[in-house]
């Protein structure tokens, strides 16, 4: 049997990919479509998408120093037997600058991107010194600055006549740690007037044949130059809007791929693999065009999931890898710009999404970083971090949903540590709390502990009281429990319910209890009569949702009990099990 491709979990580089045989989802088809567009593109997306992989990619097809390797890197793909006139045509100058520190201070900035700039152009010059004669390289490294090597280079290649290619990967990586911890005020000293980063960006505009950047935000290129053209942004065209990311078909290949190969076991369900992974890692959609299509799942995530099946025969137990949960301080980075301006209103607009799910919005794709804490541009970042994905149209303005599961528990957690800074809850007694209620069924030390938490943390926060500010804060305690799919407002014979608390019953076949909890709150000053008719009305909702069709097939083989919680104001004034039996 052929040597089965290793799970390129964690590798960036398409040449490793390649020369080490690593399994690889051929995007090479979307080539000739950039080839056609603006000579200048540039290209959002969120992180762990495969921006890296890509590029890289794009680096090898086009590099004229690598035209001797394009049979060993590209056969068997599709470009391979398309190619372009622009094949190996270039001399590329590649930059990734997240390799690029921030340091302490503008000056260190400086110092650190001259440094790592030089480095790439020094070795520019010794890969094609060949190209210009004897003395180039040594002249181009006998520069102190990097934009006097630009300078230089560029003044040698358009005297030759060879066109140039600039590729940036994580072109806006630092700028966004110093919009978190410098502030707007110090972005602008870097990318305007006498600027040091927009001086480069004058100096790529005129040098290069043809530019890619791709990066996460559209704050930086805005803010870089004056000239600026709509036309260069292809991250909202529908044509590229599966360039990166998997689709449904491409992972149950890959899945296929390792069954085939023996990796994954013979009987090993793929279509329930399939179904396990797509509310966790998929859902993503970045043109409104495209709205109706197959949605597309995180590169990083599927990764992680298959080498867990491959490596033990079983899903991970954390469907959620832990090095994505560093994206959490995307969020807080987010919500912590320039602190004290309008964070309130950054977490008012955080803390909606994390108790509905959603956000009605105009979707901006470009805005100066002056301008970055308005609300409709704040929202917008939202979205370009990954926080948001397009979930459908509504006139002139978009519905953004989160995405999935995945990044749910980034808004849970943020949240969480929201609620804590006020009030600690004892996480240590609330692990033995969920266990009773997910084994035993005894579900109301729970509830009373989240509700005395919520009771205290208003105490302090009075803006906390509210229906939305309730559901989020019972959704992030909650969505601790990981023995649960947590369901807030799924659709059930013509309503909504709250809380549909489902057994992930292929990780967790134990689990013998399932809930629906329909939370109901009227304000301090309601009567008798306001609180009376709130839990009569639970009463009818869990009855008709607890005879739904998808709760007979997702609740099989539990216990279901149906929960209602009424608040008033701050205090729980209802718990009550309203009924309780077993689904077949």
């Amino acid at each position: 049997m052929d040597k089965v491709k290793g799970i390129p979990y964690g590798v960036a580089s398409f040449e490793e990919v390649r020369r080490e045989d690593f399994y690889y989802v051929d995007k090479t088809m979307y080539l000739p479509a950039i080839e056609e567009m603006n000579k200048y593109l540039f290209l959002i997306r969120p992180r762990r998408f495969g921006k890296s992989v890509f590029v890289s990619m794009m680096r090898a097809y086009y590099d004229i120093a690598r035209a001797d390797s394009f049979d060993a890197l590209f056969e068997g793909l599709w470009i391979h037997e398309r190619p372009t006139p622009l094949k190996n045509a270039f001399q590329i100058v590649y930059f990734d600058f997240s390799l690029i520190g921030v340091g302490d201070g503008m000056a260190d900035l400086s110092r650190r991107f001259n440094s790592y700039c030089g480095m790439v152009l020094d070795l520019f010059a010794d890969t094609y010194a060949k190209y210009y004669g004897e003395g180039f390289a040594g002249k181009v490294k006998g520069f102190e600055t990097a934009s006097d090597k630009l300078n230089y280079i560029n003044l040698q290649a358009h005297e030759k006549g060879y066109p140039l290619y600039l590729i940036i990967d994580e072109y806006d990586n630092f700028t966004n740690v110093i919009l978190s911890e410098g502030g707007t005020e110090m972005f602008r000293k870097l990318t305007h007037a006498s600027g040091f980063y927009r001086e480069y960006f004058k100096i790529f505009k005129v040098m290069f044949s043809r530019v890619f950047l791709i990066g996460v935000s559209p704050v930086t290129l805005d803010d870089l130059s004056s000239g600026y053209n709509i036309d260069w942004n292809i991250s909202q065209d529908p044509r590229f809007n599966h360039m990166l990311g998997f689709s449904e078909s491409e992972v149950r290949e890959m899945f296929r791929y390792y069954q085939a190969h023996g990796k994954l076991r013979a009987e090993a369900d793929i279509e329930g693999m399939m179904a396990e992974m797509k509310p966790w890692y998929n859902n993503y959609c970045f043109a409104e065009e495209c709205l109706e299509e197959d949605r597309l799942y995180n590169c990083d995530m599927v990764y992680y999931y298959l080498r867990h099946q491959v490596s033990f025969g079983r899903s991970p137990k954390e469907m959620v890898d832990k090095n994505i949960r560093t994206d959490y301080k995307k969020l807080k980075m987010l919500a912590d710009i320039d602190r004290g301006n309008k964070r309130e209103d950054r977490m008012s607009v955080i803390e909606e999404i994390a108790a509905t799910g959603s956000l009605t919005m105009t979707l901006r794709t470009s805005f100066p970083a002056e301008y970055v804490t308005e609300e409709d541009n704040f929202r917008s970042l939202l979205y370009y971090y990954g926080l948001l994905t397009m979930g459908e149209a509504q006139g002139r303005r978009l519905k953004m949903v989160i995405p999935n599961l995945c990044v749910k528990e980034q808004y849970w957690g943020f949240m969480r540590d929201y609620y804590e800074r006020s009030s600690r809850v004892d996480m240590v007694k609330m692990q033995d709390e969920m266990d009773w209620m997910s084994f035993e069924g005894n579900w109301r030390p729970l509830m009373v502990r989240i509700a005395e938490a919520y009771k205290a943390n208003s105490s302090v926060r009075d803006s906390i009281l509210g229906e939305h500010n309730l559901q989020g804060f019972f959704k992030a305690y909650l969505a601790l429990n990981n023995l649960y799919l947590v369901e807030p407002e799924i659709e059930l014979n013509y309503g909504y319910s709250d809380f549909l608390l489902l057994p992930d019953k292929q990780r967790f076949p134990e689990v013998a209890h399932s809930y629906i909890l329909e939370l109901k709150y009227v304000k301090p000053s309601a009567g008798d009569a306001e609180l009376e008719a709130k839990s009569r009305e639970a009463d009818a909702q869990l009855e008709r949702y607890s005879y739904d069709k998808v709760v007979e097939r997702l609740c099989a083989g539990t216990r279901l009990h149906l929960l209602k919680v009424v608040f008033k104001g701050a205090e729980m004034a209802v718990c009550e099990e309203t009924a309780a039996r077993d689904v077949r």
